[in-house]
């Protein structure tokens, strides 16, 4: 039944959408006198390119903070984001790292370093967003906060490449797109930050060509680091073309001398660059000892026996000592990304599904049927050249989500303006067809959000109809236990045939302080030294695989 629903909502969502284009061939002034005025207020804004910068991030924070009603805040789920969390509790109180735990054993969970240090194994801006949160009372305060950064990144890369009124188009479609209802601001995964980063290396390069301000080549610094610190891979590819375009530039006649260009451009983005090699090197020796290996790579040595790229040979299994990560690590992984052509041109293809209904959908599809006629222009031959190379790039990794390509964001976004540019100017005899397929795509992309509130709405129903969520469960029993006097343990104990993606074992940053400890039940596995360990704690057992998943005393604890 819920399938159906959804698959009759869906319908009703592409009706709507033929509909409105039927009328905008039909009648493309259809509603022209109150759609004009619309237009005419919208133009007065954007001509004040700060307030409309700072209106887009407004209405982004607000917008969502309206529909806390019907979505709260999210509970975490996903291995990553309670990795992400761990990174966040660390840099909110100081720290960049942890020291390892001597019962380190019991609270092995995915994604996170226990040796050397114990750590979150991804890179840290995402986490510091969510740090930054946290200091405001919750972590998903950092989650909104870079929503609204990025839609306002966005509007500010969009203004150095259009005109005003069409940059705030780009940003508010950006907003709808992705800051209410999608994964990047209703979880703790991340995608805002790295977006917000590629929005001000974009955004950076044509001011640094027309105006050369040091402002402006600090700002393409501050958007690579971000970039390095979010998705290194991908934004190194994404920066690639920039950095090509900038050298050509600077060697060409149309440059000022390098006498100019040198403390102006060159000096500050290098300066910049060079302290985030710095940063990036001294994190890396913090958390994993080496200055030159990343965490990531550590965890991807330590734990995974599946390399990122399908040209490397493949580990033989590795061994766990609990079967939670045997089966993750040695059964889902292996099935869900064994190297072969089929396994890579299936996981492809649902990542550019996935990949695409996130970022365009139908409505904004459709102003991409002009490529023909601006695929040539000047303004948009960057454009394109770094969408491709980052979609090659994308596509070599064996992984992929579609928070993998958020880079992309600004330059898919600078393509559609450009796109409903030349949309606006076609005409069909003689008649404005332009205009009113234009102004159907932005009502389209308003009227997907009721659709979006009904469907999300629908799905909670029918997860919570079925059984409670795993996830529910575990916060409802940390509220519990924050809730009662002293301070607790929990172990953990898992059934043979537990799904091993609804993860339990997750903990704060500061462990033997934390009011509710983690752990894991591992067969064959004395649990005496953590008893004595956590003496003065008292001890529960949670059964995580039961309906509903039972909290009570530790047999003999």
């Amino acid at each position: 039944m819920a399938l159906t629903r959804e698959g009759n909502l869906s319908h009703l969502n592409e009706l709507v959408l033929i509909a409105l284009l039927v009328a905008a061939v039909v009648a493309p002034r259809l509603g022209d006198r109150w759609l004009r005025a619309a237009e005419r207020l919208a133009a007065r804004l954007a001509a004040r390119n700060r307030a409309a910068i700072v209106a887009v991030a407004v209405v982004a924070i607000l917008a969502r903070l309206a529909m806390l009603g019907l979505f709260p805040v999210p509970v975490p789920a996903v291995h990553d984001e309670f990795s992400y969390l761990l990174a966040a509790d660390t840099f909110a109180h100081g720290k960049l790292t942890n020291p390892p735990h001597p019962m380190s054993i019991f609270f092995e969970t995915f994604h996170v370093l226990q040796h050397p240090t114990y750590a979150s194994q991804y890179p840290p801006a995402q986490g510091s967003a969510l740090a930054v949160g946290q200091v405001l009372g919750q972590p998903w305060i950092g989650v909104l906060l870079s929503v609204a950064f990025m839609c306002a990144a966005v509007t500010w890369m969009l203004q150095g490449w259009f005109p005003a009124e069409w940059a705030l188009l780009g940003g508010v479609l950006v907003l709808l797109r992705f800051g209410l209802f999608t994964y990047w601001v209703n979880s703790y995964w991340g995608g805002a930050v790295a977006a917000a980063g590629g929005a001000m290396v974009l955004g950076a390069l044509p001011r640094i060509l027309h105006h050369q301000r040091p402002r402006d080549s600090v700002l393409l610094g501050i958007g690579a680091a971000l970039l390095a610190n979010s998705r290194p891979l991908e934004g190194f590819v994404f920066c690639l073309p920039v950095a090509l375009a900038l050298a050509v530039w600077l060697f060409s006649r149309t440059s000022p001398a390098l006498r100019i260009t040198g403390p102006r451009v060159l000096l500050p983005a290098l300066c910049v660059l060079a302290l985030t090699l710095l940063f990036i090197g001294y994190y890396d020796w913090r958390v994993t000892g080496n200055a030159f290996l990343l965490p990531e790579a550590l965890g991807l040595r330590q734990y995974e026996n599946t390399h990122p790229f399908p040209w490397q040979a493949q580990n033989p299994p590795l061994h766990y000592p609990n079967p939670q990560f045997d089966d993750f690590y040695n059964v889902h992984m292996h099935a869900r990304y064994i190297p072969s052509w089929a396994g890579w041109k299936d996981r492809s293809w649902e990542g550019v599904k996935a990949w695409w209904y996130l970022f365009l959908g139908g409505a904004l599809s459709i102003p991409f049927v002009t490529l023909p006629w601006w695929w040539r222009d000047r303004r948009t031959r960057l454009l394109l050249a770094q969408f491709c190379l980052s979609a090659a790039g994308l596509l070599t990794v064996i992984y992929f989500k579609p928070h993998y390509a958020a880079p992309l964001v600004a330059t898919v976004f600078a393509l559609l303006v450009q796109a409903m540019r030349h949309l606006r100017r076609w005409k069909l005899f003689g008649r404005p067809l332009g205009v009113g397929l234009s102004r159907v795509i932005v009502l389209a992309t308003l009227a997907h959000a009721p659709f979006a509130v009904v469907q999300t709405i629908r799905n909670a129903r029918a997860a919570h109809a079925e059984d409670q969520p795993w996830s529910i469960s575990r916060a409802h029993i940390v509220r519990q236990l924050d809730a009662a006097p002293g301070l607790h343990l929990v172990i953990v104990r898992y059934a043979p045939d537990h799904p091993a993606q609804n993860e339990w074992v997750y903990n704060a940053a500061d462990i033997d302080h934390s009011k509710v400890v983690w752990a894991r039940e591992i067969p064959g596995q004395d649990l005496r030294p953590l008893l004595a360990y956590f003496r003065n704690r008292s001890v529960w057992l949670v059964e995580a695989d039961t309906s509903p998943p039972r909290l009570q005393p530790q047999p003999g604890g």
